[in-house]
């Protein structure tokens, strides 16, 4: 990881490293805001403490979420969902939204999204992603021109109709649970996507068995080891955040 996940910063540096889509996580605070967070607590990537959805937007803006990474990035913040899109419109950028709630609040985390993305304006370039299918259920009724993503730990047997029911256009799976076979199954109907990848070696092999695209922390070094591997240019690929 070169930079602090989830932050300003960090998509900064994915655009400077040549990565052309991002990934990021997004939440709702307990006043309806959207903002970028992976974990469901404060304490690893902030300086702050507890639930993070608890918090107002007005105390999320409060912490610090860069120092944990390195000093040089002290004083980097939460960022709001708003202000992430306006950086990737500036940058000229695709992103991953990866909505992530506490059960029981899929809906409520879509819809404030949703509406960050209505007064936003549309775009092309956005992919609505979520292991919960009540949020993407949300989606689907609401804003449907938005491709949807399925988000699974290991690939299920019943994947298909579960993509087909929330009319996916995709499904983003653990690479660690991937193989020829299994990603080929996946491959005849929709793109897989495979997080999180940061070996190139392994990216060209998910690559060579058909997946569509992966979620990297580095994609420098894995966008320069799959050309190299493979005599060619790299696919491109997805940044994504340090874990999922």
């Amino acid at each position: 990881m070169r930079a602090p996940e989830n932050t300003l910063a960090g998509l900064r540096k994915a655009h400077e490293l040549g990565a052309s889509w991002v990934e990021f996580d997004v939440q709702a605070s307990r006043d309806g805001c959207p903002f970028l967070l992976h974990d469901m607590r404060l304490e690893r990537t902030t300086d702050g403490r507890g639930i993070a959805v608890d918090q107002t937007a007005a105390e999320l803006a409060r912490l610090d979420a860069g120092a944990w990474f390195d000093r040089r990035y002290r004083g980097e913040g939460v960022p709001r969902f708003a202000d992430a899109l306006a950086l990737l419109d500036a940058l000229d950028m695709g992103a991953v939204i990866e909505i992530k709630s506490e059960p029981g609040d899929g809906a409520r985390t879509m819809r404030a999204a949703l509406a960050v993305l209505a007064a936003h304006g549309a775009r092309d370039r956005w992919i609505l992603s979520s292991f919960d299918e009540v949020a993407l259920a949300v989606a689907l009724a609401e804003r449907p021109e938005i491709p949807r993503a399925l988000i699974v730990k290991a690939i299920p047997a019943d994947w298909q109709a579960r993509t087909e029911r929330l009319r996916c256009a995709a499904l983003h799976a653990d690479q660690r649970g991937l193989d020829a076979q299994s990603i080929a199954a996946v491959a005849r109907h929709l793109p897989l996507r495979a997080y999180t990848v940061n070996a190139p070696e392994r990216a060209a092999a998910l690559f060579a068995c058909g997946t569509a695209a992966v979620f990297t922390d580095c994609p420098d070094m894995v966008m320069s080891g799959v050309a190299h591997q493979s005599g060619g240019p790299a696919r491109a690929g997805l940044r994504g955040s340090q874990q999922k």
